[in-house]
């Protein structure tokens, strides 16, 4: 069995906009950023035995990722979101349900992937876990990787598909938290944090015991609580095309810089320069090469 460094875990659909449809979902758009990167990734997720979910499949060929951990369901629809642009080049979905990678189901291969994973890192979402058969599978997966193991907490809080109860179970189970400026303002009203950022995060931190927290805020930059210590970083000033998958990128440029161990400063600056960078492109998985995020580096922050 090949070993994977990096497995991302849930929704695998079609976004759908105005004048587009694009693959989408969170942990694919992590699995190519990373697999374009050299890091060897892999999906765990479902579609429907449909037109829609061949049509997916194939595009991940075409983006060399591999496809031997997606389930077809028999019984539901490939996902569907419907997008639209919204103020601050903010996007809004309509995220359909139930649909197939609402019902992933444990198998002895993803079994396997977990337990051969070498000192690797699983990459899953709050909305992989709004049905229940999906989020049996995600606990049971977390639970077959031992603690030389990084959990990766991509929060997405898109309503009605969250549950505060399971958003607080999840985040007793990651070691690395990523979440945007909305996402951390619920969470502090929920948990009653401090109102000043850096405080909130290490309230947060010190709560759920999660070592790394990243916030993103979209123009200005993101922040980063690690082991204690606090970064932020100003963000690059690119002419936006539209912001689709562009968080996704910067996690996925975080993580492989983590791999790398390149230090804090170092991974959150090249995080925000590929998050910029796929902000700058049209759709989620654009075609770039490492010197273009390289470039956008080189410019002033």
């Amino acid at each position: 069995m090949k070993s994977y460094k990096v497995v991302c875990f849930g929704e695998l659909l079609w976004d759908i906009l105005p004048d587009k449809t694009l693959p989408g979902g969170a942990p694919m758009n992590v699995a190519y950023h990373l697999n374009r990167l050299a890091i060897a990734t892999t999906l765990i997720s479902g579609i429907g035995n449909d037109d829609d979910g061949r049509k997916l499949l194939d595009i991940l060929k075409q983006y060399h990722l591999n496809t031997d951990y997606i389930q077809t369901d028999p019984l539901h629809e490939t996902g569907k979101v419907f997008a639209r642009a919204a103020a601050n080049n903010e996007m809004k979905y309509d995220i359909v349900q139930p649909v197939a990678w609402d019902y992933i189901k444990v198998t002895p291969e993803q079994q396997g992937l977990m337990q051969h994973s070498d000192k690797g890192y699983l990459v899953f979402g709050s909305l992989a876990a709004r049905n229940n058969e999906t989020r049996k599978t995600l606990l049971t997966l977390l639970s077959l990787m031992d603690s030389d193991r990084t959990f990766v907490l991509d929060i997405n809080l898109r309503p009605p598909h969250y549950d505060k109860k399971i958003v607080g179970l999840l985040l007793q189970h990651c070691n690395i938290l990523k979440l945007n400026e909305s996402e951390l303002e619920l969470l502090g009203e929920w948990y009653q944090l401090p109102v000043n950022l850096e405080e909130r995060l290490r309230a947060l931190s010190n709560f759920f015991v999660i070592p790394t927290i990243i916030t993103t805020m979209g123009d200005k930059g993101a922040v980063l609580l690690q082991d204690g210590n606090f970064y932020q970083h100003p963000g690059y000033q690119v002419k936006v095309a539209d912001t689709i998958g562009s968080g996704d990128a910067f996690l996925a440029g975080f993580l492989y810089s983590t791999i790398h161990k390149h230090g804090a400063a170092n991974t959150l600056s090249f995080a925000c320069a590929l998050g910029a960078l796929v902000a700058s492109l049209p759709g989620g998985c654009p075609d770039y090469q490492l010197s273009e995020i390289a470039g956008v580096m080189n410019t002033t922050a």
